[in-house]
């Protein structure tokens, strides 16, 4: 059915439901007080009354779904629920007041009589079929198609059945919808109960295979069914034969308005609840009221009745005082019992590490492990949402969650505090030799809050997990720096390419074309080609200049030559701010670990000029164990555990721990700024 249709039948069929049942509002009120036939079972005019209310939900919801979704035939079957309930119930009161209230005063009575039974005949079949399509309104498979078949042939049975000549009960009056041979209503009973038994364990096998959004849709169902079958227990143990009074009818009648609802909000608003910590909560609540009810009937009653009833006062002090002792317990093995009826069999925290110990030590994939970790980190702690936080720099950022989500921006470091996280329960920090790595974060809804025990598996979780972040981070760090080292390439290549363009090459030009004009010059004008050659001769001395700067930036002759301490001190005389270069037993080391100290001393002199704002600086060069270099400035600093790496610092511990060194970084506003690097190697 296209949706233009399908939205106008299901919002026709929801009118005809709420007039119908204001109809039987109206009528059931006008039989207040008419004595009824027992032969009509439990009707009664207010016990009705609520009964349609119970019953417009269904066609509230179906009229919902057929119209949102109209693919889905549960939809269409509440809406057959909800008017075919209202209509037996007011063609119910109909006959009675025809019949019994004001006897000949209305129309059609024996019709309203035979619309009753058809309804209701029709009605309960059809219900079969909401547990046996829900949640998608298709059959888990071809092979549940028998289970249909039954329903379906009950349903005609029944309706064949309302047929059947004879008088129809509680009125004594003829079925004038009567066709003899069609008395098959006995028939109906065998298909309706194997259709009944198909359709709850078509929702079993369901539950079993769902994963994820499906499952928290039967969740929702069997959550609403389960607490509507419990009440019709309590209601078949506890109710004593005088009937069921108004006071248990009010909430039997809400729980069955409740089943269309809670079976909505898995359709169409599942995502928005959590029915998990609603199920785990019932759970314990009913495991709890049935534990009191049984120690005060075992004492109070069962005692009380062989010691006699002078002892009932102390016998509700001895079952008071034992509730009060076995509270605790009770109450922990129920949250037990409602856990493992709700999210299945747990790992214990000892399983969780074991697991974790396990995993991790296999050779998975570094893009495995953090996933890894943020699955055993949820389903350990039961928690909606787990991450893994891994510090870069300065800042923090998520490497992973479970469920997956979205990437978000990192989270700023201060002083190497963690920083909050929204939403987050629980938040710990992960270290490694005292160095914080990252966190790990679990999130559960506040009506499930945290247990003492789940942070103790979170605080475990971490402490074993600082090997694994540091590893992440080292692979995570290499991976970040060999993307900057190849986009540094390409742009120091661009940087070629438009000097060697925008410099020498058109002085080069420039060159040719003034050494053609000498060549005409020649005969016509001797003294002027002499000026002109001379004027070429100082062009070429400039642009052998530039091309001299250029291979500095190369890697410059005198650094090949003479060594770290006169290319760096022919550079600081070119530098804007004074610097001087301070040299301490340095010999000749390797090329690239020459070249590396020079380019990051240089990279440092130029972070001085553009943002220290400073009068001087240093360069100062040692050999202690290795190759050593510090270039200081007393400019205005900066806070280190707040800000991160620029560019240009970046480039500089990107180019020394290349060759398998390190860099420090030592500031303070106000104080001045130190960048201090060390190589482990020998002269040459």
């Amino acid at each position: 059915m296209k949706a233009p249709a399908a939205s106008t039948l299901a919002w026709s069929a929801l009118a005809l439901s709420i007039v119908v049942t204001t109809a039987g509002w109206s009528l059931a009120a006008l039989n207040v007080g008419t004595p009824i036939p027992d032969e009509l079972g439990d009707v009664s005019a207010g016990g009705d009354a609520l009964l349609l209310l119970g019953i417009l939900p269904f066609s509230v919801v179906g009229a919902l779904i057929a119209a949102r979704r109209p693919d889905n035939r549960i939809g269409f079957l509440f809406l057959a629920t909800g008017v075919g309930g209202a209509l037996g119930i007011t063609a119910t009161h109909y006959a009675i007041y025809a019949y019994f209230t004001d006897p000949g005063s209305l129309a059609g009575a024996r019709w309203a009589a035979w619309l009753q039974v058809a309804a209701i005949s029709v009605v309960v079949p059809i219900f079969i079929f909401v547990p046996l399509l829900f949640p998608d309104g298709a059959l888990p498979s071809r092979r549940w198609r028998p289970v249909a078949w039954l329903g379906l042939a009950a349903l005609v049975l029944f309706l064949l059945g309302s047929l059947a000549p004879g008088p129809i009960p509680g009125f004594d009056v003829p079925n004038p919808a009567g066709i003899p041979g069609f008395d098959v209503t006995d028939l109906a009973w065998l298909p309706l109960l194997l259709a009944s038994l198909g359709s709850i364990a078509a929702v079993v096998v369901r539950f079993r295979r769902s994963r994820g959004d499906e499952r928290q849709q039967l969740k929702w169902f069997a959550f609403a069914a389960a607490m509507l079958l419990a009440y019709f227990w309590a209601i078949n143990i506890l109710v004593t034969e005088a009937g069921i009074s108004p006071a248990w009818q009010v909430p039997l009648f809400l729980g069955i308005g409740a089943l269309p609802v809670a079976t909505g909000i898995a359709i169409l608003k599942y995502r928005l609840y959590d029915i998990d910590v609603v199920i785990r909560k019932t759970v314990v609540a009913g495991v709890m009221a049935a534990f009191i009810t049984l120690v005060y009937a075992g004492f109070v009653v069962g005692v009380g009745t062989m010691v006699g009833t002078g002892g009932n006062a102390v016998l509700s002090v001895v079952a008071t005082a034992t509730v009060a002792l076995a509270f605790q317990p009770v109450r922990m093995r129920a949250r037990q019992l409602a856990d493992r009826l709700v999210y299945g069999k747990r790992a214990t925290p000892y399983e969780v590490l074991s697991a974790f110990t396990d995993r991790m030590g296999d050779a998975y994939a570094s893009e495995d492990v953090l996933p890894r970790m943020a699955r055993i980190l949820a389903e350990g702690s039961g928690a909606s949402r787990a991450e893994v936080w891994l510090r870069s720099g300065a800042e923090l950022r998520r490497a992973s969650s479970f469920p997956a989500e979205e990437p978000v921006a990192p989270l700023r470091l201060r002083g190497g505090v963690l920083p909050t996280i929204d939403d987050a329960s629980l938040v710990v920090a992960v270290r490694h030799q005292g160095e914080l790595l990252g966190a790990l974060s679990v999130t559960k809804p506040p009506s499930d809050p945290i247990s003492p025990a789940e942070e103790a598996l979170v605080a475990d979780l971490a402490a074993q997990a600082g090997l694994v972040l540091s590893n992440a981070a080292l692979i995570e760090d290499l991976r970040s720096s060999r993307q900057r080292l190849v986009a540094a390439q390409d742009q120091e290549r661009r940087r070629l390419e438009r000097n060697l363009h925008d410099g020498a090459q058109q002085q080069l030009v420039a060159l040719a074309v003034r050494l053609r004009l000498v060549e005409s010059l020649i005969a016509k004008d001797p003294q002027g080609a002499i000026e002109m050659v001379r004027e070429i001769g100082s062009e070429t001395g400039d642009a052998l200049e530039n091309l001299r700067d250029l291979a500095r930036g190369i890697y410059p002759p005198l650094l090949a030559d003479q060594g770290l301490v006169a290319a760096l001190e022919a550079q600081a005389r070119k530098a804007p701010v004074p610097v001087t270069v301070d040299a301490d037993g340095i010999g000749r080391y390797p090329e690239d670990v020459e070249a590396a100290v020079y380019f990051s001393c240089l990279e440092a002199l130029q972070n001085v000029a553009k943002y220290a704002h400073a009068s001087s600086a240093s360069v100062h060069l040692s050999d202690r164990d290795g190759l050593t270099f510090e270039v200081r400035d007393d400019g205005g600093g900066f806070d280190v555990s707040a800000a991160s790496l620029g560019s240009g610092l970046q480039g500089i511990v990107d180019r020394v721990a290349a060759i398998g060194g390190t860099i420090d970084v030592r500031s303070a506003p106000g104080r001045g700024t130190t960048v201090a690097g060390h190589m482990p190697v020998d002269r040459v």
